[in-house]
């Protein structure tokens, strides 16, 4: 069965983004009126050329010119959008606003949606998502989140960042796991217990080994879980030694169910970093800013 776009209506936020940039008359400021990097207005502008098949705009040196055909789409669909961009303005202006959120799944469940509670209880809506930092930083540049906390710090400047928070990790294991905590603890003294990994090619181990012990760590672990709060637990029960950031098992380091293994003055770091959408930054995404750095 062939699949068409038969109404258009899947192409809309192309449509939008169309209308911006001829009534702008330039991509970077189309950009701050929708609130997108000036990458994702691009994009959008070359799709919907493909979808048209001629270009819609003259690049020159001060901005983009609209062709013939572009101007003649810009007059039938102007006057509708705006229609209705005040419908639905006048619908949301009743409804609270909801702030997008994207982080990793761990740094969302222990920290900011915590730290978020209050104003979500006095009204505050906020969409989580969760994810690996390059696919919530192309999110963010599509305009679908707000603000990500991201370990990696987004290249060029079109979506502004700011250092966060540094994550401090440590080598932990349950007692129960016969391991003496020494702030000279060698790594042989871990050859008979399991390791619990991240991932098959063990990065956040692999790099502790070689930061704390000036050593390539050569073995394979018993357990490979893709969720930090996983390998924790497992830890808490006993099935081997793990390296996490200090902040998620805060709690079992302070009854006991773990021990740090190693304590150093210098541990590994890595840094988070908050990266928002271009554009204004309104009352609730600084709200939210501001809570999250209060938690860290």
């Amino acid at each position: 069965m062939e699949n068409r776009n038969t109404d258009g209506l899947r192409d809309i936020a192309l449509w939008r983004t169309f209308l911006a940039a001829h009534r702008a008359g330039s991509v970077s400021a189309a950009a701050r009126m929708l609130g997108l990097a000036q990458s994702s207005v691009t994009a959008h502008l070359q799709t919907l050329e493909q979808v048209v098949g001629e270009p819609l705009f003259v690049r020159h040196a001060r901005g983009i010119r609209p062709t013939a055909r572009a101007d003649r789409f810009a007059a039938g669909l102007g006057e509708h959008f705006d229609a209705l961009g005040r419908a639905l303005g006048a619908h949301e202006a009743d409804l609270p606003a909801t702030i997008r959120i994207g982080g990793a799944a761990e740094f969302l469940a222990r920290v900011a949606i915590p730290a978020l509670a209050p104003a979500i209880a006095d009204g505050l809506r906020v969409e989580a998502t969760s994810g690996l930092a390059e696919d919530l930083l192309d999110l963010l540049r599509a305009g679908s989140l707000d603000l990500v906390v991201a370990a990696v710090r987004p290249r060029g400047r079109s979506l502004p960042a700011a250092a966060f928070v540094d994550e401090e990790f440590v080598l932990v294991a349950a007692p129960s796991a016969g391991v003496r905590p020494s702030s000279g603890l060698a790594p042989h003294a871990l050859d008979e217990v399991p390791l619990l990994a991240y991932a098959r090619d063990v990065p956040i181990l692999r790099r502790y080994w070689r930061h704390v012990f000036g050593v390539r760590l050569e073995r394979e672990p018993a357990l490979i879980a893709p969720d930090l709060r996983a390998l924790a637990a497992a830890a808490v029960a006993g099935a081997g030694a793990t390296v996490l950031p200090s902040y998620l098992i805060a709690d079992e380091l302070a009854d006991g169910r773990l021990v740090i293994l190693r304590e150093t003055d210098d541990p590994p770091i890595n840094t988070l970093y908050l990266v928002r959408r271009p554009g204004p930054l309104g009352a609730e995404v600084a709200a939210v800013d501001r809570a999250l750095r209060s938690a860290v």
